[in-house]
């Protein structure tokens, strides 16, 4: 099993695994890949975060053969100056870059994402349902009901950033490794986002299943049933979490997320 720490390869060859010349990434930040079977999944971080949100799931799925690659989303594991340089076009190119590149290494591919992650997952499933086997967002946001949210376009040009969102974890001995603050102009950019892939919920015809924690203090429950109830999929379930915040993946029910994810893939895949 190949790590983001090695040159193999299948990794030298993936584009979504560069880091730009001359840009700094905190280790953290940066990409990974784990090189296993012909079943693949793509993880995808959060607004202000890192890929170290998905590594641990990207760890325990590479442990049970999958092959696994967790693109470092543009602007992210920087700062938070270099965050407000990139738009919705910039994610959504890399992460339709890093689904065609684990296709081209696997016979079928599923994806899953943490918040805005799971927005970049679903936007996956809208454009190739008929592609990808199956989905898993997490506490994922397509609305936010927050009416500040109307300024965003006009206070972008007033103010850089303002405190973010990271860290809303409800285990006290786990820290998310995200920005302290977040960029007006990149938080504009993720309200289009949701728009977007809210307005072609109903596109999405692959498996779903929807991780959403009851307690979740950034993205509002709500939007679980949302989804669910929009997605052309036949086969869709939400699954509750009960004992984590908004970072789930790195939380108490982690396991839970991880177990029935490659459950889910299991029983799709064989």
């Amino acid at each position: 099993m190949k790590t983001g720490d090695d040159n193999g390869t299948a990794e030298s060859a993936l584009e979504s695994m560069a880091i730009p010349p001359g840009l700094s990434v905190m280790d953290d930040g940066k990409p990974f890949f784990f090189e296993g079977g012909k079943v693949g999944c793509l993880l995808l971080h959060g607004f202000t975060g890192s890929t170290s949100s998905m590594k641990p799931m990207g760890e325990y799925l590479a442990g049970k053969g999958l092959t696994v690659l967790g693109p470092r989303l543009p602007g992210h594991g920087t700062n938070v100056k270099d965050m407000g340089r990139w738009s919705r076009n910039d994610w959504t190119r890399t992460v339709e870059l890093a689904l065609s590149e684990l296709q081209e290494l696997c016979d079928s591919v599923f994806v899953s994402g943490l918040s805005m992650g799971g927005t970049l997952t679903l936007y996956l499933a809208e454009r190739f349902s008929h592609d990808i086997a199956g989905v898993m967002p997490v506490c994922t946001p397509v609305f936010m009901k927050n009416p500040a949210l109307k300024l965003v376009p006009a206070l972008k040009y007033l103010i850089g950033a303002f405190p973010g969102p990271g860290n809303d974890l409800k285990d006290p001995d786990v820290k998310e490794v995200a920005y302290e603050k977040l960029s007006v102009k990149a938080l504009h950019e993720l309200i289009k986002l949701m728009k977007l892939v809210d307005e072609s919920l109903d596109r999405i015809t692959a498996p779903i299943r929807i991780f959403q924690a009851r307690d979740d203090h950034v993205v509002l429950p709500e939007n679980a049933p949302h989804i669910l109830g929009r997605v052309g999929s036949a086969d869709k379930e939400i699954i509750w979490l009960d004992n984590s915040f908004h970072v789930a993946t790195l939380d108490f029910d982690r396991e839970i997320i991880f177990e029935n994810s490659y459950r889910f893939i299991r029983d799709i895949a064989g």
